[in-house]
């Protein structure tokens, strides 16, 4: 099993958090702007992990030592059962540099878009924390 589904499934933030390059970019389903950097990338996975229920991985794609994987899930927000997957490019040091995550159907989307929404000051905060202890 590769490393990152090992950190999401234990729901080790430390863990996941170690795999993020510094310059990591977030590319979200329900934003139209992709977020840079460890900090808010970081951030944001946390709020994930609060707003799925019932995340489970069902499959992995990708070569074990690629620097492109794909990791297909299930989950439930707010009684709407989700479908999706997350797409991550590894840079030359085995980081992920690139998190791009899609999902369906429709009104999945829209329920992670209000649960995520609720969630954004106490990620915007979790970020400038870090950010200001890295600094």
């Amino acid at each position: 099993m590769h490393p990152f589904r090992d950190a999401v499934e234990a729901r080790d933030t430390q863990a996941l958090e170690a795999l993020l390059a510094e310059d990591v970019v977030f590319s979200s389903p329900v934003a139209h702007k992709p977020y840079p950097g460890k900090a808010i990338t970081a951030a944001i996975l946390r709020g994930v992990l609060r707003v799925f229920e019932d995340f489970r991985y069902v499959r992995e794609i990708g070569e074990p030592d690629g620097r492109d994987h794909a990791f297909v899930f299930r989950a439930t927000v707010n009684g709407r059962e989700v479908h999706g997957c997350d797409f991550l490019h590894f840079d030359d040091d085995g980081l992920i540099d690139e998190f791009t995550v899609m999902v369906r159907p429709l009104s999945a989307a829209h329920a992670l878009a209000e649960a995520m929404g609720a969630q954004f000051a106490q990620i915007e905060a979790e970020a400038a924390g870090a950010a200001a202890a890295g600094a």
